[in-house]
């Protein structure tokens, strides 16, 4: 009697901060439904009219779409090949015990604190400028002609960006699994003759890939919303080559004064991130049951 009565008393708690989250929730996405079915101008007030799913139709055929859709895919899949793979070597380097460790990896760590902006500002006139910058002054250096980066590969620079960003953080997730590993079990397959790859793969790798899954599904989440590295390097271009889902709802909302078809796109954003995470969770539940 006494726990039902705590139930009910911690419910009645905690409903106001739920309440609030639904409405901060709902009340934005359904007021970007309502706009989406909209003629909607900010350059024409008062002309707004109903036109039903036309907004989507213009969205979903228009060739910029595609663009950024596959750009958005390139972007996700290049930065979660980076971050897992090397966060699995960083997190190997840094579990042996070496001179300041803990130094080496707050170091590490460390990119991770930096704003999105602030790091792509850095990357952009420090590294990637192709007159002033540390890349061009090292091809330089050796004869060769300096190299522009954002105009040539912007996706692959965005994506070596993002990917210097998220790095720590899949390098955290994964240290941490690594040193939950029963150390006992490394040293009895040493003892058997396991070599240090046929640990790695027999022991080590199993042990973390729920570690895997779970920085995945977090980093694809957040990355499918990138925005603020492609604002202040490319504005999306060279034409569509740096455009992202992301960015083009953002150019028809806020540079092309269209509500209705910006609020059409991010519906599509929110339809494409759920069927992504879903399709995510599945895999996780999957490798946590396994």
């Amino acid at each position: 009697m006494a726990t039902a009565k705590s139930n009910v008393a911690a419910r009645i708690m905690i409903s106001p901060a739920v309440l609030l989250l639904l409405a901060w929730m709902l009340i934005p996405l359904s007021m970007t439904l309502y706009f989406s079915f909209l003629s909607y101008n900010l350059l024409s007030p008062g002309m707004e009219r109903w036109i039903g799913f036309l907004n989507y139709e213009y969205f979903l055929t228009d060739p910029a779409f595609f663009s950024a859709l596959t750009n958005t895919l390139i972007l996700v899949l290049g930065v979660l090949i980076v971050t897992t793979i090397g966060g699995t070597l960083l997190a190997l380097l840094l579990d042996q015990p070496i001179w300041g460790q803990g130094i080496v990896r707050i170091l590490v760590i460390a990119p991770f604190f930096v704003m999105p902006t602030v790091s792509a500002l850095v990357w952009k006139n420090m590294f990637m400028n192709p007159v002033n910058g540390l890349f061009a002054y090292v091809a330089k250096s050796v004869g060769l002609p300096p190299f522009d980066f954002l105009a040539q590969a912007p996706m692959l620079s965005i994506t070596g960006m993002v990917a210097w960003q998220w790095l720590p953080f899949a390098t955290l997730i994964l240290l941490t699994a690594l040193q939950s590993l029963d150390r006992e079990q490394l040293e009895a397959a040493e003892m058997d003759g396991a070599g240090p790859f046929s640990r790695f793969f027999h022991i080590i790798l199993p042990h973390m890939a729920r570690a895997i899954t779970v920085v995945i599904l977090i980093q694809t989440i957040f990355l499918l919303s990138t925005f603020a590295a492609i604002l202040v390097t490319t504005n999306g271009g060279p034409g569509y080559a740096s455009t992202n889902i992301t960015y083009l709802v953002y150019s028809q909302s806020l540079l092309q004064f269209d509500v209705g078809g910006g609020s059409a796109g991010g519906v599509v954003a929110v339809i494409i991130a759920n069927i992504v995470a879903i399709f995510l969770m599945r895999m996780i539940g999957k490798n946590l049951e396994a």
